[in-house]
């Protein structure tokens, strides 16, 4: 047992808890349309801790067109490894405020976790490394880099970019990516394999132009209608996903019930499940089709018309394995083939991420393994998450010899990416006494 560094930790926690409130006050959007400035000061701030925790060489990394990333290093012996730090200072917009309890970018304690956009997703990763660090407080037997991206949550627009240009200076021999999820508060966990991403936007137009819904409904299809009739296309009865061509696989990992998956997920009450197979296998290895978004006429401004043109998001999760290019071209096609009653459709293709499936053996992750379970009490579990990091594969291909760990400290409850996003405090606390435990006994190897 390592009970200096959980002495240490323990006292370090309520500094770091203030820490992470005032990152969270910083509205550090990158989506287009928020103010980059926000997420130039919010990876100034996290430049300003690194420094504060000890990092010799701290410097913002920037692209043209690129919110700026943040690096940190601090050298050790030339024999000894090098472990890259990742994290990243950027969030998701808010949504809708009225569907918060409070607002978004003043962060709030209740039970024993704080609420705000970024709590989560991926402030608490910039804490634990920050912790991390200050716990240890210099005394490193390994040569320690830290990148804190600044565009993760509008899919790492630039990462291959910064990695091209940054590819020396981010090197690494170890590689820790904290972006992830716990399977339960109390139970810490790597991540073994994420799903792959790719989108686009679909056109449909019937009309030249909008015309009286009155003198020629019933003739004339309007644009909403095809949409819907193509977007349902997608699906089968079952809510299968409809489109020929992608990968799926079954998983015999963990598995959720439907009374856990209601709970995390609150589904109105009656509403049926979609898809077959285990629960685990349908959000981790097999692919799902969401809608994300509709540009038509909002309702206070519908009017007695045909409307001509609508379109519509459409996002597709692929399976471990699955190819991003092939499967982009398998949901362009089916788009394409299936819009009924000669109305146009353009599909203009959108981003496409790989997925990623790591492999847990080796000395690193047995040692790693150590160090979660003396942290949390508990042993460490595995396992997929369905959600995508594409920057995982840009590392694996970058750095092919570096053994890459994905982890986290949020938790199926934390709400990532919607309303009321929070971060259980003691799962905070936990992954910096890892992550401490960990480069201190990889620097004794």
């Amino acid at each position: 047992m390592h009970h200096d560094l959980h002495e240490k930790v323990d006292r370090l926690m309520p500094e770091l808890v203030d820490t992470l409130e005032a990152l969270v006050r910083i509205p550090s959007v990158s989506a287009p349309e928020h103010d980059p400035g926000e997420v130039r000061r919010s990876a100034e701030f996290v430049a300003d801790l690194l420094r504060d925790a000890g990092c010799e060489d701290v410097r913002l990394l920037e692209l043209d067109g690129a919110h700026p990333a943040v690096f940190a290093h601090t050298a050790a012996p030339d024999a000894a490894p090098t472990v890259l730090l990742y994290a990243h200072h950027d969030v998701q917009p808010p949504g809708p405020e009225d569907e918060w309890d409070t607002t978004p970018f003043e962060p709030f304690l209740r039970d024993g976790r704080m609420y705000g956009r970024g709590t989560s997703d991926d402030k608490a990763g910039v804490i634990v490394h920050v912790g991390a660090l200050r716990a240890l407080e210099g005394n490193l037997g390994v040569s320690v880099k830290v990148l804190v991206e600044g565009e993760e949550e509008i899919g790492s627009a630039h990462f291959a970019d910064f990695l091209a240009k940054y590819e020396e200076l981010l090197s690494a021999d170890i590689i820790v990516i904290l972006d992830s999820s716990n399977w339960a508060v109390g139970v810490p966990t790597l991540t073994t394999s994420l799903r792959g991403l790719v989108d686009c936007t679909v056109e449909v137009r019937t009309l030249r132009h909008a015309v009286h819904s009155g003198m020629f409904g019933g003739v004339i299809p309007d644009a909403l209608t095809v949409l819907a009739r193509l977007l349902a296309t997608l699906h089968d009865e079952n809510g299968e996903v409809a489109v020929p061509g992608l990968e799926a696989h079954d998983t015999t990992d963990l598995d959720l019930s439907e009374a856990e998956l209601r709970d995390q997920a609150g589904p109105v009450s009656g509403l049926e499940l979609i898809g077959t197979g285990s629960i685990t296998s349908r959000i981790w290895t097999k692919p799902s089709i969401s809608v994300l978004a509709v540009d038509a006429p909002p309702l206070n401004a519908a009017i007695n018309q045909l409307v001509p043109v609508a379109r519509a998001k459409v996002s597709l999760r692929i399976a471990p394995g699955d190819d991003p290019a092939g499967a982009m071209d398998a949901l362009v096609h089916h788009l394409e083939r299936h819009v009924e009653w000669g109305a146009e459709v353009t599909v203009t293709r959108g981003v496409s991420g790989e997925a990623f499936a790591g492999v847990t053996d080796g000395a690193v992750y047995d040692l790693f393994r150590s160090a979660l379970t003396e942290a949390w009490g508990a042993e460490t579990a595995e396992m997929g998450v369905g959600g995508s990091i594409p920057f995982v594969a840009d590392f694996a291909q970058r750095y092919p010899d570096a053994t890459i760990l994905l982890t986290g400290v949020a938790d199926p409850t934390s709400r990532a990416h919607g309303p009321n996003e929070s971060q259980d405090i003691g799962e905070i606390r936990n992954g910096v006494l890892a992550e401490a435990i960990a480069l201190r006994l990889l620097g004794n190897e």
